[in-house]
């Protein structure tokens, strides 16, 4: 069983002018996307090429391109969210990305429509592009408008043999799940242990009526202000295999260079403990 850890674009927002900042992280893996525009990417490829560092795009490759329109209309039409899609696989297959992630199943609010079907019709379609294209695409359920659980509810309830017919992977997002489940978090992700292949690390801080990603840090498990999230990242380390433990946070509240670093540290500790057998 091998893990990886590695850093999210977000915790620059994907700003080719901080690129440096993602780069000089002792990590070996990179997940990113909301590119400024063609440049950007080009200069973050470029910059990749001079490392062994793997890369994950987290679609869309653009900002200000779909996010969440594969199932239902958000921004725009599923027809033209599919070919936004579609034409990112097949790019990210020719550069050699280890996988893209997409967020599936969404859903803004409760469905109009039977939701396993929904979700097997979008299943369908996206394992038929996992083998035109060859290069592995993960799935993160996420929560809908109004923190609405609906898409991880709906997942939860959903048949893990019919899942397993279409080959996908799948992303643990620690703070979807925890806003979406509470405590119960494990027992969601436990269903789904075989499947996943990216967990998103951070931990959540509420302003007003908004919650930020924020590092991850021990300092968080007894402060009564952070979720407690050990529990959870050593169940993923100890019961899923080859997963890519990625760092995604934003810049917003400003966290320390030290304060990113001793949770990288200590996650790394925590994940290496789990995954011995």
């Amino acid at each position: 069983m091998v893990h990886k850890i590695g850093v999210s674009g977000s915790v620059i927002l994907s700003d080719s002018k901080l690129f440096h900042k993602l780069f000089k992280r002792h990590l070996p893996h990179i997940e990113i996307g909301e590119f400024q525009d063609e440049e950007s990417f080009q200069c973050f490829i470029k910059l990749l090429g001079k490392t062994n560092k793997s890369f994950g795009l987290h679609s869309p490759l653009f900002r200000g391109q779909s996010k969440y329109d594969l199932l239902e209309k958000v921004s725009m039409n599923p027809e033209e969210a599919w070919i936004q899609f579609e034409a990112e696989v097949e790019r990210m297959s020719r550069l050699g990305a280890e996988y893209i992630l997409v967020h599936f199943p969404y859903f803004k609010k409760e469905a109009s429509g039977n939701p396993a079907e929904i979700i097997e019709e979008g299943l369908k379609k996206l394992s038929a592009l996992q083998k035109k294209y060859e290069i592995m695409i993960v799935c993160e359920p996420k929560l809908g408008f109004r923190q609405s659980p609906a898409g991880i509810d709906y997942l939860d309830s959903f048949p893990v043999e019919t899942w397993k017919k279409y080959g996908l992977s799948l992303c643990i997002d620690i703070g979807d799940y925890i806003l979406a489940t509470d405590d119960k978090a494990i027992n969601y992700a436990g269903k789904w242990a075989e499947f996943v292949r990216v967990v998103h690390l951070h931990n959540v801080e509420y302003q007003d009526d908004k919650y930020i990603w924020v590092p991850v840090h021990p300092s968080h498990e007894n402060d009564g202000r952070h979720h407690k999230i050990k529990k959870l990242m050593d169940f993923l380390a100890k019961e899923c295999e080859d997963v890519f433990f990625v760092m995604e946070y934003t810049p917003h509240t400003n966290p320390s260079e030290k304060m990113a670093e001793e949770g990288i540290q200590w996650a790394r500790e925590v994940i290496e403990a789990g995954s011995v057998r």
